[in-house]
């Protein structure tokens, strides 16, 4: 005669109860892994990041002695090559970096392109 005759459904029940919650809550639910959320952090991280720099590269750009001119210039050059236009006048360059960040500069020429 046997013991425990509803273990063996109970246990496949809980199996396959979890397999669907872990499904469902991954898809639905929102749930992620760590090494997921991390790398959503990061980006967040980057993007405010950018969005405050931008709109100092662009005040650096419009405060200069000569932005008339440089503004002028800079409708000139092609859209390809703003972002080195950008780079090479130093707007986007900030306090204590050597070299600009390449999002920060894609987001400046993109508002300064805009504001033409």
């Amino acid at each position: 005669m046997r013991k425990f005759p509803s273990l063996k459904p109970g246990i496949w029940g809980a199996v396959i109860g979890a397999a669907a919650i872990s499904v469902v809550g991954f898809s639905s639910l929102g749930w992620t892994l760590g090494s997921t959320a991390e790398r959503m952090a990061k980006e967040r991280a980057q993007t405010a990041v950018v969005d405050v720099l931008a709109p100092i590269c662009v005040e650096k750009f419009q405060h200069q002695t000569d932005a008339a001119t440089k503004l002028i210039e800079f409708k000139k050059v092609s859209s390809w090559d703003r972002r080195s236009f950008i780079e090479k006048g130093g707007w986007a360059t900030m306090a204590g970096t050597d070299a600009p960040n390449s999002a920060v500069v894609s987001a400046c020429a993109e508002r300064l392109g805009s504001a033409l």
